[in-house]
């Protein structure tokens, strides 16, 4: 077991390994003093976000306002997508506007289940043209807007929760495979990443699958997928289990990337408490909205001991240094990083330097 455990985890970062050491300098964006540790190679942040979509609280259904947003993915010229989760919508905000559009759902907040409407959107992801996927999780569905139209298509589930191949149950972060379209689904409720190929009625299970657990074998409450490519791997916010994993595609079973294997939560650099959403950079590295200690964690390509990014550990607030139970981030491609602080109804972003 342990020679299969250590084949897998080399697999999951074999192509990261090799980078070198890194270490974090962090900087406070008004006074400017900088903390550092020995380093090679910087990551450096200033710990001051600003506010690039929300007006923050209190909650609303303006164009200017969200209601706790849970996802963001960027189109391809760089706008923001958010998943508005409670205005059952996504928005669509181009960078350094004070408003967004609507682009899937209606504007004015109301839920419904046919190709029009969202009911409590929660991931988002899209295409090289803009072709929209939203995880419609009130409706279990997953919903394309192909770019410009005014209804959706499902092209993943049925609208009723269950647990068969046909059948989502709460989906929530979606990934997609640019190569392949294929699409990766973290169908929550049935603790389970499913696959959907291009065009096909149903999926298969590519993690989990095997109940609510922290074997292993089992996902907890999958909430976010990563889909790594050159490693071909997918690194799940393990939610319910207080982890992130990494899963081989077509694997057995996953090998631990953060937090505790057996599920313990904590906030201390080497646990998670409830994580919701993560992203990776070209290196490796990831970055985990720790959303229970209401900060962002930094963990270097095969290392288990996290650095504070953004917000402070188990101190929520409103304050552009304070994060309320962040649920995603983002990276865009000068690994500036971009905050989805759910419960204070914002996107920060947090610029490296």
């Amino acid at each position: 077991m342990l020679v299969v455990l250590g084949t897998l985890l080399a697999l999951c970062f074999w192509a990261t390994l090799s980078v070198g050491i890194y270490s974090l300098v962090l900087a406070s964006e008004t006074s400017k003093n900088i903390t550092t540790t020995n380093t090679s190679l910087g990551f450096r942040w200033y710990t001051t976000g600003s506010i690039v979509a929300g007006s923050g609280a209190p909650s609303g259904l303006a164009s200017n306002q969200l209601y706790n947003p849970m996802s963001l993915a960027f189109g391809a010229s760089n706008e923001l997508y958010v998943a508005d989760y409670y205005n059952n919508r996504i928005q669509k905000w181009v960078i350094g506007g004070t408003a967004g559009i609507t682009v899937p759902g209606q504007p004015d907040a109301v839920s419904g289940s046919t190709s029009i409407y969202l009911n409590l959107p929660a991931g988002v992801v899209l295409d090289s043209s803009d072709n929209l996927y939203a995880s419609d999780s009130g409706n279990h569905r997953v919903q394309l807007w192909r770019n410009g139209s005014t209804s959706g298509t499902t092209i993943a589930g049925t609208g009723t929760l269950g647990s068969s191949f046909t059948q989502l149950y709460t989906p929530r972060g979606l990934a997609r495979d640019s190569s392949t379209d294929t699409l990766y689904i973290a169908d929550s409720g049935n603790h389970r990443i499913m696959s959907y190929a291009s065009g096909a009625s149903s999926g298969t299970v590519a993690a989990g699958g095997n109940g609510a657990g922290t074997l292993t074998t089992q996902l907890y409450t999958p909430t976010g997928v990563y889909l790594d490519s050159s490693t071909n791997s997918l690194f799940i916010a393990n939610l319910g289990a207080n982890n992130i994993v990494c899963w081989v595609l077509g694997a057995t079973g996953w090998t631990p990337v953060a937090g505790h294997p057996a599920g313990s939560l904590g906030s201390t650099s080497t646990l998670l408490y409830s994580p919701y959403g993560l992203t990776l950079d070209s290196m490796g590295n990831v970055y985990v909205a720790d959303t229970s200690n209401d900060r962002i964690q930094f963990f270097l390509a095969g290392q288990t001991n996290a650095t504070t990014i953004a917000g402070v550990t188990g101190i929520a607030g409103a304050t552009n240094q304070l994060l309320y139970f962040p649920y995603a981030v983002a990276l865009d491609s000068t690994l500036n990083l971009y905050v989805v602080d759910t419960w204070n109804y914002r996107i920060l972003k947090f610029q490296r330097y």
